[in-house]
């Protein structure tokens, strides 16, 4: 469900403290996202995700000191607690209970496609151990948690890396099946990737991340920065060799930080044979132009840890303010309810949760039969084309009612093209069609 034209757009953004933040989460993710939280129009909730480094850190003092970094460093770049909702995860009770809830509707075979749990029973079987070794039950509920931290807000908008694309088509399947046996309660979220966002190469050229060991931490005492950059891998060519900027990591890292036109004068040095020395002390310069300020800002939150945790704890009041009357509400309507407010409420309650249906209709047009399977919503999962008669386009109902996801790729030249998140849902309301009462085909 999209926002109305009066509705703030909600984006939410998770950060998961399990180490130091570095020049690359500046510019992937904290630079970009804190502009955009002052967008006119935008709702935006962060979050520090200490459930979810719980997953992979079992040094209770490196979560905590990650915590108090990054959420340091996001006050330091910008955002405003004020303008924004500004939380801890495990100070909104809610989520794990809504885990749960999520946890009953979400069948075993989607997680078992989670791409993180996959890659963990892939490198087991190549090493000829038992595929689940290692394996947590965190790390193959992961992506149920990370619905219940989207769906808890009905966020709209997800920012991701595209990696984490999957996840977010997750909380949107239990979001639907929730819905459909439940009510219209969540939101169906969406994964916002900008391309446009830079990824920053590392001290090797790698790709700059903390389980490569190669990252520049952001707020790094001044020296420390100018000894990091100075480490940067570089070619063999000499001092007035020309330079190719292609590849180059630390053309790569200045261009992220610099305008256009100080991009445009590091390139000409480049052509001109500039020395790496020299091209590091650029790079050194025009980050620590930028850096500097904030983190003499960021060094004051460090030393003042009670005010970060103040700021946290507003932001868990905000944050529950809506969390709580949303949970009492999926509390009810799951059936945990006060056994003294009556049955017969709950009984007429759960009558009117909608059905899938199909809808049967002859287009005037073209004088042809054609159906469509509409979900809760009456709005149109799968579409079919023309038949010649009713009896055919009934028929061909009947079959997907008996054999339901089944009959999908026999029947595709029948129905009008559609995607793969499209067929899990038909496949769902084909699945729902069968707890239906007959009689769930309607005409025209």
């Amino acid at each position: 469900m999209a926002p109305s034209s009066k509705a703030p757009l909600r984006v939410l953004t998770g950060i998961t403290p399990s180490g130091t933040p570095h020049l690359g989460n500046y510019v992937g993710s904290i630079r970009h996202s804190v502009r955009q939280s002052v967008a006119p129009g935008v709702q935006s909730f962060f979050f520090l995700a200490d459930y979810h480094a719980l997953i992979k850190v079992q040094e209770p003092a490196l979560i905590q000191r990650s915590t108090l970094e990054i959420a340091a460093s996001w006050l330091a770049c910008g955002l405003d607690p004020e303008r924004v909702t500004f939380y801890r995860q495990s100070d909104i009770v809610e989520i794990p209970e809504l885990t749960w809830f999520l946890t009953c509707v979400t069948g075993k075979g989607v997680l078992n496609r989670a791409h993180a749990y996959k890659a963990q029973l892939d490198k087991n079987v190549a090493k000829g151990e038992d595929p689940d070794a290692d394996v947590t039950a965190g790390l193959f509920m992961y992506p149920v948690l990370m619905g219940a931290d989207i769906l808890m807000f009905n966020a709209h908008k997800v920012p991701v890396g595209r990696d984490q694309v999957q996840h977010i088509e997750m909380a949107r399947d239990m979001a639907q099946r929730f819905n459909h046996l439940y009510g219209e309660h969540f939101t169906l979220p969406e994964a916002e990737i900008d391309d446009a966002v830079a990824t920053l190469p590392g001290l090797d050229g790698r790709k700059m991340s903390k389980s490569y060991g190669n990252t520049i931490p952001l707020f790094a005492p001044r020296a420390q920065l100018q000894k990091q950059i100075s480490s940067i891998v570089t070619d063999s060519r000499a001092p007035g060799e020309p330079k190719e900027t292609e590849g180059s990591a630390l053309f790569q890292i200045y261009q992220a930080f610099a305008s256009a036109e100080e991009t445009e004068t590091l390139r000409k040095a480049y052509a001109d044979g500039i020395g790496w020395g020299d091209a590091k002390q650029m790079l050194f310069e025009r980050i620590d132009l930028e850096v500097a300020p904030l983190r003499e800002r960021y060094e004051a939150l460090m030393n003042d840890p009670a005010q970060i945790e103040r700021t946290l704890l507003l932001g868990a009041e905000k944050a529950q303010a809506l969390s709580k009357p949303f949970m009492a509400s999926l509390r009810h309507a799951v059936g945990l309810r006060n056994l003294a407010a009556g049955k017969d409420k709950g009984v007429a309650k759960a009558a009117k949760v909608a059905k899938p249906s199909f809808k049967q209709y002859r287009e005037k047009a073209d004088g042809l039969f054609y159906f469509k399977l509409l979900d809760a919503r009456g709005e149109t999962l799968l579409q079919s084309r023309g038949f010649a008669s009713p009896q055919e386009a009934g028929r061909t109902i009947a079959i997907l009612q008996a054999q339901r996801g089944e009959a999908l790729p026999a029947l595709a030249s029948q129905m009008e093209p559609i995607g793969t998140e499209g067929i899990r849902a038909v496949e769902e309301a084909l699945e729902a069609l069968t707890e239906a009462t007959p009689g769930t085909t309607s005409g025209s």
